[in-house]
């Protein structure tokens, strides 16, 4: 079997040990239990762990977690089972195990791959160390679809973003040796198109193009594959009317031959015993069948490959040859793990709580991700220095600041709360605290309180947001404004006639319509993790100038969604200089686009951008399929008072094409910081992947075009700033 990396390794130990093992102990490496965990329908498995690894048909387990309990169920597998072949112990490790980092979302925010790249080191560091070997992460989901809860787990909207963030989290959770005693195994997920899930409803219908597929959806987990990821997770949904965990045209084709992916598939949870919900298998013999020979490799939690495997090996429904080719892919992961040299982990080196420095990458990468989305009047940065300070709303004084899918370190590890963080920051100030109204429900009895301290204070902070409860895996909401009352207390601090700032911490673009021109200035500071107090306040005062951006569009209203800067232009656009038009493509009782774009993020200093120059005015098509760059170069100067951070972006449009081509493609990023007058020349290599596209034909192809491309650069999906190159 050969990989995108070359001829696999251990393939005599593994073909050795393949050779002893009957046909149940095979299906065995092809199953996987829970433990104790609730991730999805039903209950934990623990009594069947024991009893299935003693027999030698266990492949792995998820939910376990600490090394006494790892090493209890290791021992039972490698000193009681026939051939000894360790355990693989994995867990949702999304954004932290003990030390929780901003969501993922949140991480994109920073256009910053080494924002995701500390999150993995420390991750897999604390994971390892209490027994775990692999994560069912990063989730690279492009999505259009803030109703969709799972887009906080997500990198917003753009592909080459998400592309770039996710083969940076997956270098950083296996390092150079997944044996290292501070490493744990990436999972690429959910392959594929789950983000485009039908009105945002997880889990739901996805009918998608080819020519969507391959240029929005596929290239993440391409990235993923190139970075060497050790696993991929199937989606739960549909792609087209066939479901993803039995689609062979993407498991196989595409992601085994096409890109030579020798790593392994697993299934979501119970996703294999969901075929038969969908209406594609017939029963639980049917969805095995189906998955297996479409290339699921291990099942998670449903048990039909182990219950009906041999009975469908003997019917010739299965091939002897697939079943050895997954439980080779399984095993390859256990040697590279280092798993049968080392079964075992030491419990005197466990990690059992956040550690200073830890905690400090956490509050930076907080901090680097926050988005400065208005600052009317530079309300902000704070004063230390300010008298009197009221910090209001449902989430000042809350530790539900994590958000969606947080590891074991949410139990003893709360969030440090705004108002904590705000004493410390201002620690001579007069600080008065009021809730205002719960963060969700009808109360407004104790907006009156929350007026009297905004009335009686110099500044006040409103702290406002979603729960991270209505976040995540099946958390699709209809409404994207803030929950229960907190926009009427927002309007009541504005009616209130003193200053006020406003913190948003939540897990999706949100509509702010209805409130953002009362207020002054706005923060999205995100779920931001443990450290989430002190990062918000190291923003509020100054001690971090904020330099993020925003990795997704924010809608005027749910009714506009989807809206995404990527789109294509339609034959009939809408033109602002036209505004009187009516056959354009348009809302009748909307403006034009959306409330927040993407890339927008504002500074407590200001910049410039410059035009960008190419080092050629036109170059082959021919030259770039042989590996030659046009050079885009742009000056960006702090032209403020303050350091910050600015992030340089270039956009590609190609203005004709034998397929339709979105008005503006993300093709590079970079963040920068510079000192009050300081300037510096940014410079992007554009080639064939950046110019080209995959043509949607009855044969897919990478293809690049001769013809005419706008290339843009600026500060947002906004940028004016262009030069055209020609592709002859």
């Amino acid at each position: 079997m050969t990989g995108a990396s070359g001829t696999a390794p251990y393939v005599s130990e593994i073909t050795d040990l393949i050779g002893r093992m009957t046909v149940e102990e095979k299906l065995g490496q092809l199953q996987q239990l829970s433990w104790t965990g609730d991730t999805g329908p039903g209950e934990g498995q623990t009594h069947e762990v024991e009893t299935t690894a003693r027999a030698g048909l266990l492949g792995s387990v998820l939910n376990v977690t600490g090394p006494r309990h790892t090493n209890y169920l290791q021992r039972i597998a490698v000193e009681e089972s026939r051939l000894g072949i360790p355990l693989l112990f994995g867990l949702d490790i999304i954004h932290g195990y003990w030390t929780t980092f901003p969501i993922p979302l949140a991480q994109a925010a920073g256009f910053d791959p080494e924002v995701p790249a500390r999150d993995a080191e420390v991750s897999a560091a604390e994971a390892r160390s209490n027994g775990l070997h692999w994560t069912f992460s990063p989730m690279m989901d492009v999505t259009h679809e803030p109703r969709w809860g799972r887009i906080a787990e997500s990198g917003g909207e753009d592909p080459y973003l998400n592309a770039r963030l996710a083969a940076a989290k997956v270098r950083a959770y296996q390092g150079d040796d997944l044996a290292a005693p501070d490493r744990i195994a990436a999972c690429a997920k959910h392959f594929v198109a789950y983000g485009g899930a039908e009105g945002g409803r997880d889990y739901n219908t996805v009918d998608v193009s080819e020519a969507r597929l391959r240029n929005l959806y596929l290239p993440p987990f391409k990235a993923a594959v190139d970075a060497g990821v050790a696993t991929v997770m199937a989606a739960f949904n549909t792609i087209s009317g066939v479901p993803a965990h039995a689609d062979p045209r993407t498991l196989t084709g595409i992601l085994k031959e096409e890109w030579g992916f020798d790593g392994f598939v697993v299934s979501d949870w119970t996703g294999v015993h969901e075929l038969i919900a969908h209406g594609f298998a017939a029963d639980g013999a049917d969805a095995g069948r189906l998955s297996l020979n479409a290339g699921v490799d291990m099942e998670m939690v449903s048990t039909h490959l182990a219950e009906h495997g041999t009975r469908l090996l003997a019917e010739g429904r299965i091939s002897l040859e697939r079943l050895d080719d997954a439980v080779a892919r399984i095993l390859r992961l256990k040697f590279r793990l280092g798993l049968f040299d080392r079964p075992y982990t030491d419990e005197s080196a466990v990690i059992t709580a956040p550690t200073g420095p830890a905690r400090a990458a956490a509050r930076e990468a907080a901090a680097r991700c926050m988005v400065l989305l208005k600052n009317d009047g530079d309300v902000l940065p704070l004063s230390a220095e300010t008298g009197s300070l009221a910090v209001v709303g449902p989430f000042a004084a809350s530790t539900d600041l994590l958000g969606t899918w947080i590891a074991p370190g949410a139990d003893g590890f709360p969030a440090v709360t705004v108002l904590d963080a705000v004493r410390a920051a201002a620690p001579a100030a007069e600080v008065g605290h009021a809730p205002g109204v719960e963060a969700q429900g009808q109360d407004t009895g104790g907006i009156p309180e929350a007026v009297t301290l905004a009335r009686a204070a110099d500044m006040t902070i409103v702290v406002v947001g979603e729960p991270a409860e209505i976040t995540g895996e099946a958390a699709t909401r209809a409404d994207l404004a803030l929950p229960g009352a907190q926009r009427e207390l927002i309007a009541a601090i504005a009616a209130a006639g003193r200053p006020f700032v406003v913190v948003l911490v939540n897990g999706r673009p949100l509509t702010v319509s209805d409130w953002l021109d009362s207020a002054p200035a706005v923060l999205e500071a995100w779920h931001p993790g443990t450290e989430a107090g002190h990062a918000i306040a190291d923003v509020l005062f100054g001690a971090v100038n904020p330099g993020g951006k925003l990795p997704v569009t924010f809608p005027r209203t749910v009714g506009q969604v989807p809206v995404y800067y990527n789109h294509e232009n339609t034959g009939r656009p809408y033109r602002p200089a036209h505004s009187d038009e009516k056959y354009v493509s348009r809302y009748l009782d909307l403006d034009d686009g959306p409330q927040f774009v993407f890339g927008h993020g504002l500074s407590y200093t200001t910049f410039t951008v410059g035009e960008p120059s190419l080092s050629a005015d036109s170059v082959t098509a021919a030259e770039l399929r042989e590996g030659v760059t046009v050079e885009v170069a742009v000056s960006v100067r702090n032209t403020g008072d303050r350091t910050g951070d600015e992030v340089v972006q270039l956009y590609v449009h190609d203005l004709v094409a034998t397929q339709v081509q979105p008005v503006r493609r993300l093709r590079g990023f970079r963040r920068v910081t510079l000192a009050p007058g300081e300037s510096t020349t940014v410079r992007f290599p554009l080639g064939a992947e950046d110019l080209g596209f995959w043509s949607a034909t009855s044969e897919p192809h990478f293809t690049v075009e001769p013809g005419d491309f706008d290339i843009y650069t600026g500060n947002s999906a906004r940028a004016d700033r262009k030069r055209t190159l020609t592709v002859t």
